[in-house]
C-alpha cells in the first residue's frame, strides 16, 4: 500500500517538476508591472515623507514660539518678584526706620515729664533767667 501511494505521489509531482523551463514571458510582465507598482508607491512613500517634513517644521516653528513666550512670561515674573521683594524690603527699613525715630522721641518726652532730668532743665531755665550765659547754651541746645 505504500508503494502505490508513492507511486501515485510521484506521477503527479513529476510533471509539474518537468515544466519548470525557466523564466517565462509572463513572468517578465509580470516584474515590470511589479517595478511600475513599487514606483509609484515609492512616489507616493516620498511625497508623504515631504508632507510630513513640512508639518514637522510647522510644529518646530509653533513650539519655538510657545517657547519664546513661556521664556518671556519667565522673564515678567522674575521681574515683578524682584520688584516686589525690593518694594517689601524698602518698606520694611522705611517702617523701621520710622518707628525707632518715634519710639526714640517718646521716650525722651516720658524721660523729661517723669524723670529728675526734667527737674534739672526746670532747675536750668531758673537760673538762665539770672545768667545770660546759661541762657546762651540752653538755646544753642534748644532747650529754653
Amino acid at each position: 500500500m505504500r508503494i502505490t501511494i508513492f507511486m501515485l505521489l510521484m506521477s503527479y509531482t513529476l510533471p509539474c517538476l518537468a515544466q519548470q523551463t525557466g523564466f517565462t514571458q509572463e513572468d517578465r510582465e509580470r516584474l515590470v508591472r511589479l517595478e511600475a507598482t513599487l514606483k509609484v508607491f515609492m512616489e507616493q512613500v516620498d511625497k508623504r515623507f515631504e508632507q510630513v517634513d513640512k508639518r514637522f517644521a510647522e510644529l518646530r516653528e509653533d513650539m519655538n514660539k510657545r517657547f519664546d513666550q513661556m521664556m518671556n512670561f519667565l522673564w515678567m515674573l522674575v521681574a515683578i518678584f524682584t520688584t516686589l521683594t525690593g518694594v517689601v524690603i524698602g518698606f520694611a527699613y522705611w517702617d523701621r526706620r520710622t518707628i525707632i525715630r518715634k519710639a526714640r522721641d517718646e521716650a525722651i518726652e516720658v524721660i523729661e515729664k517723669e524723670g529728675r532730668l526734667s527737674d534739672f532743665i526746670k532747675a536750668l531755665r531758673a537760673l538762665a533767667s539770672e545768667d545770660k550765659k546759661v541762657a546762651k547754651v540752653l538755646r544753642s541746645f534748644g532747650l529754653l
